[in-house]
């Protein structure tokens, strides 16, 4: 019974019993109350007021007997006047001591005798001598007849013994009844604190057995496996909620037994990983090394070939030129041309792979700067073609490579003034302000109004050497748009068209912003332009 009840259920059990415990004290200890103070109110209220009332009675057929005893001799009317006062005090008297004692049938019994042996004695005696004196008139007195009223009364009188014995008894009866009572109240009152204290006590122990002894075993056996000892096993018993408890928790130990386990062979093939990832950090090492090998003989040494071809083609054309017909001499072109292009893009892959590898620096630089330094660059093209490019009064400041970002504003406006439309000066506009979607980010844009680039080679035009036109009708190798994308992201930021610019080209891109916010950069729609 003890294992299938919870905690909450042996208190609820205890909280049960103390309650039952004082249900059934507190109708005990009213039910002594009431016998007490009944019995106290039968005593003062009702023993001893009789007790009272028997003397005042007694009294009254005193005064009987001395006023008719008096009008005997005097024959003087004035002496029936305590006689005639005494019977209605009798009356009045014998009428409260009834209300006194009438659930006393022993007490009522000598209260009767009294009034039946008080108006046997006026009957005999007192009536006669009343009726028999003329008022004023005195004579001697009737020997006989006062000898008789006299032994009536004094059978009166052993009445009166009588019922002063009993309402004595009854007093005392009274008294010993309220003692006996009150120790009965006293007896019983005791022994319900006695109670309690045992059902507090009993409570104590259960708690301590039901509860607090299993609790301790189940944190010892918590601390141990806390402690080191995963192999401990968990069995506590007690309630069902904290044997609960301890299933839980011997679940959480068996998982966590499991998953050290898992952990120990992950750690076991994270260690081989790590081992074969040094491997390879030495074999990368040694292949980066390779690269800048190979990047210095493409820089040096591929193009010292491409050179003599271009050189040795070219003396070839002009002294043997006019031994060579067109064809020959379009031939001779030909190769100048792919030897030309070849060192073009030898020297914009070497550009392409330095980004971020070679002399990547991390200072404050100012846009401003960056692209003042792009249109100094540009400046010949864009007095050629006569263009506009409308900036930003002033550009704030990011961490960065001011090289790399000086490149990429010269590919943005160089791409928008090559991808022109041709009975169009070319506008370029430049915008700047913070990223909605990463208020720490700047998000810029560089809109032209050339030819545009159709929506489905938007992610083409990133991937290095892809090219949209032929090389007759728009020079260059493809890799500016890369270069650009690679630059971005190596900043930390992100690069895309917006196609839903429709009117020629915008290229958006997101920087990282620094320090200060967009507002504090002094970010304006006040545009400049350079033509």
């Amino acid at each position: 019974m003890g294992r299938r009840l919870t905690v909450q259920g042996w208190f609820y059990l205890l909280l049960a019993l103390m309650t039952l415990l004082v249900v059934v004290g507190s109708f005990v200890g009213a039910h002594l109350l009431s016998r007490t103070a009944e019995v106290s109110d039968q005593l003062l209220r009702r023993i001893q007021p009789a007790q009272t009332e028997a003397y005042r009675l007694q009294a009254a057929q005193v005064n009987q007997e001395t006023g008719i005893r008096g009008y005997a001799i005097t024959a003087d009317r004035q002496f029936l006047d305590p006689y005639t006062q005494g019977k209605r005090d009798e009356a009045d008297s014998a009428a409260r001591l009834r209300g006194f004692i009438g659930d006393r049938p022993e007490l009522l019994a000598d209260l009767r005798a009294i009034e039946d042996q008080a108006a046997e004695w006026r009957r005999v005696y007192a009536e006669p001598v009343a009726a028999s004196l003329t008022p004023g008139s005195p004579r001697p007195p009737d020997r006989a007849k006062a000898d008789r009223g006299g032994k009536e009364f004094d059978r009166l009188r052993a009445l009166w013994d009588r019922q002063d014995a009993d309402l004595t008894k009854a007093v005392e009866d009274g008294r010993a009844r309220l003692v006996h009572e009150r120790k009965v109240r006293d007896w019983v009152l005791g022994g319900m604190v006695a109670a309690f204290l045992l059902a507090g006590l009993a409570c104590a122990v259960l708690v301590r057995l039901l509860v607090t002894r299993p609790l301790e075993a189940l944190s010892s056996a918590s601390r141990r496996v806390s402690g080191g000892d995963f192999g401990h096993v968990i069995s506590v018993g007690g309630p069902a909620d904290l044997i609960a408890v301890a299933n839980a928790v011997e679940g959480m130990r068996w998982h966590i037994v499991a998953e050290l386990e898992a952990s120990r062979e992950h750690q076991e093939a994270l260690t081989q990983q790590t081992a074969d990832l040094d491997a390879q950090a030495v074999e990368l090492r040694r292949s980066n090394a390779e690269l800048e090998q190979f990047a210095y003989v493409a820089s040096h040494d591929l193009q010292e070939p491409l050179r003599k071809i271009a050189s040795f083609c070219q003396l070839l054309e002009k002294r043997y030129g006019d031994a060579l017909d067109d064809r020959g001499r379009q031939y001779i072109d030909f190769a100048v041309d792919g030897a030309r292009r070849m060192q073009v893009l030898i020297n914009d892959l070497l550009t392409f792979s330095r980004v971020g590898r070679v002399n990547d620096a991390r200072v404050p630089v100012g846009l401003d700067q960056a692209l003042d330094k792009a249109l100094a660059n540009l400046g010949a093209a864009v007095e050629e073609s006569g263009a506009r490019v409308d900036r930003p009064e002033r550009l704030p400041e990011i961490v960065g490579d001011p090289t790399l970002l000086a490149m990429l504003w010269q590919n943005l406006i160089g791409n928008a003034l090559k991808f022109r439309r041709p009975e169009l000066a070319p506008h370029v506009s430049i915008t700047c302000d913070t990223d909605p979607d990463e208020p720490d980010s700047l998000l810029m844009t560089v809109t032209d109004n050339g030819i545009g680039i159709p929506e489905q080679f938007t992610e083409k035009v990133f991937i290095i050497f892809q090219r949209l036109h032929g090389r007759d009708a728009y020079g260059g190798t493809g890799i500016g748009l890369a270069l650009c994308k690679k630059i971005v992201e190596q900043h930390g930021g992100r690069i895309w068209i917006d196609t839903a610019h429709t009117d020629g080209t915008r290229f958006c891109f997101t920087l990282p912003s620094f320090v200060e916010t967009p507002e504090a950069s002094g970010i304006g729609t006040e545009e400049k332009a350079l033509t």
